[in-house]
Formats: C-alpha cells, structure tokens, sequence
C-alpha cells in the first residue's frame, strides 16, 4: 500500500477590489479590517473621492476569496451595488490588516 502525503502548503492570493455603492460613513473600513484580520490576511482598505472603497488584502487563497464574497455583502448599513477586481500591486502589505486614511 502507498501512503500519499498531501501538499499542506497553502495557494497564496493577492487581490486588489474595489466596493461601489452607499458604502463610506456606514462602517465599511472597519468590517473590511475586522473580517480581514479575522482571517489572517495582510493589506488595507481605505475610503476614495469618489464614494467607493479600496482594499488590497493578501494572504490564504480561500481566505482572500472569503474576503471578496464577505464585502460583496457588505455591513448592514451598506448597500454594495458593485464589486471590481483590480490588478493588485506589488508593494509589500502592512500586517496586521489596516485602515488607511482617505
């Protein structure tokens, strides 16, 4: 009999995404930085001129996609009309996840 080990190390993820909606003076940042930090993954969110939300999170593939699924819902007090994902950059990401200024 054959004995297979299976491969433990994760698929790293990054994203870039951009939340479109009534999503800025409802609390978004910081369920974006409490849902982040909850799964372990590095980044930032942060507010944008136009009314949207900005985030770059990296870390756990299935955590990164937890992430994106959880936004697209929003808070309560948010109405997400839009979710885009960008070509995340390259620059390292603050750990622990945070909120940056507009």
């Amino acid at each position: 009999m054959f004995h297979v080990e299976q491969d433990r190390r994760k698929t790293v993820m990054r994203a870039r995404i951009r939340i479109y909606g009534a999503v800025q003076g409802v609390g978004f940042r910081y369920f974006v930085r409490q849902t982040a930090r909850r799964l372990g993954l590095a980044g930032w969110v942060r507010n944008l001129p136009d009314g949207s939300v900005e985030l770059e999170a990296a870390g756990d593939a299935d955590a990164v996609d937890q992430l994106a699924r959880a936004v697209a819902r929003g808070p309560a007090l948010a109405r997400v009309e839009n979710v885009e994902r960008l070509e995340a950059g390259t620059d390292e990401l603050p750990v622990p996840f945070e909120v940056r200024k507009s």
